[in-house]
């Protein structure tokens, strides 16, 4: 008698479909929206405006303009090219001089001493201040009357009643001194988290190859931050470009211009000039320029890649 085969049991297989898996989009949703709106909004607004002739103060000029503004910027507008040569210059003396701060600090503290707690907490302190507390000390101590160069002058060095803000020739090293107090300790942060990452192993190994200080910075300490460079100073040069409050309430963009940068000359023309259809304009080239330069940075350095 024949025996009949049993059939294998029939698997059934759990669909993963349907609520479930919705659900982590739908609790990010109300987080994803409001950041849309806070950031969509306001560049769709910009680039609106960019296209009209908004005056508060003359109302009956307001319109649509199409390209009128951007034309206006490129062909009959010499201080919009003044604010950014020096906007420029002053993004690259600022990073510079910060990275190479902000590395020779991450080193120093990087090392093991007494009181090293201490010194971090100094070193990092000045990120901690806002920008307008930041300008009014250095406010205070570029003061001719009551600042250092009238103990300066006492010293017999210079002359009383001498500042360096209102001075052509002094004022934009007075302006960069004061912030590199506030933006070296940013470079020394993130350099110093990045050198806690790399294995003691190989410096005891290059050392025990005969290598020195120098060819283990440059071939252990440098490669390893790499990335780190890259990124902190896309980061920073971003933010010295959009640089508003220290120049602002440091200088107000003088004497004579000399400190204008091309946000602040935004802000000028938007808020003093009550021209808010031209400043967006300025504001819409202002971000193709800055999208471009760290989408051209990000290529050449290669950021992300692997270093050899």
């Amino acid at each position: 008698m024949a025996h009949a085969v049993a059939k294998p049991p029939r698997v059934t297989r759990r669909r993963t479909g349907g609520p479930a898996r919705r659900l982590p989009y739908l609790l990010i949703a109300p987080a994803g929206l409001l950041m849309l709106g806070f950031i969509a909004y306001p560049m769709l607004s910009v680039l609106y405006y960019s296209l009209r002739n908004y005056n508060v103060t003359k109302p009956w000029r307001n319109g649509y303009a199409g390209l009128d503004n951007f034309t206006r910027i490129f062909t009959d507008d010499p201080q919009f090219w003044d604010t950014l040569v020096f906007s420029g210059k002053w993004v690259v003396t600022e990073v510079l001089l910060q990275l190479l701060l902000g590395l020779a600090l991450a080193l120093l503290v990087n090392q093991t001493f007494l009181g090293r707690g201490l010194a971090r907490a100094l070193v990092f302190s000045p990120w901690a201040v806002s920008g307008v507390l930041t300008t009014t000390i250095w406010m205070l101590l570029y003061n001719p009357s009551t600042g250092v160069s009238r103990y300066l002058a006492d010293a017999g060095i210079g002359t009383y009643g001498t500042s360096v803000l209102s001075d052509t020739g002094t004022v934009f090293w007075a302006a960069v001194v004061a912030e590199l107090w506030r933006g070296v300790p940013f470079f020394a942060i993130l350099l110093l988290a990045d050198l806690q990452s790399i294995p003691r192993d190989l410096y005891e190994a290059a050392s025990v190859d005969g290598a020195g200080r120098v060819r283990r910075f440059l071939h252990i300490t440098l490669p390893h931050l790499k990335d780190a460079i890259v990124l902190s100073t896309l980061l920073r040069g971003v933010w010295e470009f959009n640089n508003v409050d220290l120049l602002y309430t440091l200088t107000g963009g003088g004497p004579a211009g000399q400190t204008t940068t091309l946000p602040l000359y935004v802000a000028n023309t938007g808020i003093n000039g009550h021209d808010f259809g031209y400043a967006s304009a300025l504001t819409t080239v202002a971000f193709v320029i800055l999208l471009f330069c760290s989408i051209l940075y990000l290529r050449l350095s290669k950021f992300g890649g692997e270093t050899k």
